[in-house]
């Protein structure tokens, strides 16, 4: 009898352990509590609920706890949409304490959509306290003389709060900087201009309202560093004339091919002649020996032929001597 009761009362010691022990760690009572002490009323109904819709009670209350000490408006039921919508209310209450401190116009629903659209609305709110530097690369540009002129900018910013949603980044900051460079270095009639006077890069730049539809306001454009670089209006130049001189010799070889082919041509021609006159001076013989036959050559037609053919090649070797044998050796025949 005793030790069934002593059994039962173990059991039902137990039972309430593990049943307080279930209820605490469901029911967050220690943050209930801490949120009693802060001043913040919120029910241990609206903890369990945020239990059973699997929301981390201590990520909506412990931010809410703070925004209630800094002084700000805030109710548990925006925080927790926020943190259903996969924000960071930490950082969204941060950033709100941070404006308020700054005197930033910075209201809760604008630092969410800020934060949903996945910018840091903390580190907005700092640059627009504390403005941002950006060191754009180096920018190459030719001026109208031919020299290329390398300038590198510091971009002084600061964060616009009203176009962080939708506004461009830092790379369109950079990338619009660097056009305007060599925009600038373009127009300059000589690179000495640009030398002299670095400041007008800055001032050009800065005058065509570069920052428009990015999430930032330029404050100020420095050239940090100007360099003279290579002398492209010669070496273009140069490659031109390398080029002119390429071609000058493809036409030449071209019509060197050209007058290759007709020489070539007009010897085959000449040697076509002197075959047709070899053929014709062949026949000849021939002919004379049928005239003989027919009787329409005599013998002294035939001597008086040579004889003129004689004198003929007398005088061709008179008047050129390379032909003197040649003219021997006719005379020769004539006789």
């Amino acid at each position: 009898m005793f030790d069934s009761t002593l059994i039962t009362l173990v059991l039902l010691i137990g039972g309430i352990i593990i049943g307080f022990s279930i209820i605490f760690s469901f029911v967050p009572l220690g943050l209930w509590i801490a949120a009693l002490a802060a001043g913040v009323r919120i029910g241990i109904v609206t903890l369990i609920g945020m239990r059973l819709r699997r929301v981390i009670p201590a990520r909506v209350v412990n931010p809410l706890i703070k925004a209630n000490k800094a002084g700000l408006d805030l109710n548990v039921n925006k925080l927790e949409g926020h943190y259903l919508a996969g924000g960071n209310v930490d950082r969204v209450v941060n950033a709100l304490i941070a404006a308020q401190r700054a005197n930033i116009d910075l209201g809760f629903e604008r630092a969410a959509a800020i934060d949903l659209a996945g910018r840091d609305v903390l580190q907005a709110v700092q640059m627009s306290v504390n403005p941002k530097v950006i060191e754009t690369p180096v920018v190459a540009a030719v001026a109208k003389d031919g020299i290329e002129v390398k300038a590198r900018a510091k971009v002084t910013v600061r964060a616009n709060i009203d176009r962080l949603v939708g506004g461009a980044g830092e790379e369109t900051i950079v990338a619009r900087v660097g056009e305007g460079i060599v925009t600038t270095i373009g127009s300059a009639e000589s690179h000495k201009n640009v030398l002299e006077n670095p400041d007008m890069i800055s001032h050009t730049v800065l005058n065509k309202g570069l920052d428009a539809g990015t999430a930032f306001e330029i404050l100020s454009i420095d050239i940090a560093d100007v360099d003279v670089g290579k002398n492209i209006g010669a070496q273009l130049q140069t490659d031109q004339a390398e080029a002119d001189k390429r071609i000058a010799q493809a036409k030449a070889e071209e019509r060197r091919a050209m007058a290759v082919a007709k020489e070539q041509e007009m010897k085959a021609s000449v040697v076509e002649m002197r075959a047709k006159v070899v053929e014709a001076e062949a026949e000849v013989p021939r002919a004379m020996a049928q005239a003989f036959r027919e009787g329409n050559l005599g013998v002294m037609d035939y001597y008086n032929m040579q004889n003129v053919k004689a004198d003929t090649t007398m005088r061709r070797s008179i008047a050129d001597p390379t032909e003197k044998a040649e003219g021997k050796g006719e005379d020769k025949v004539g006789k």
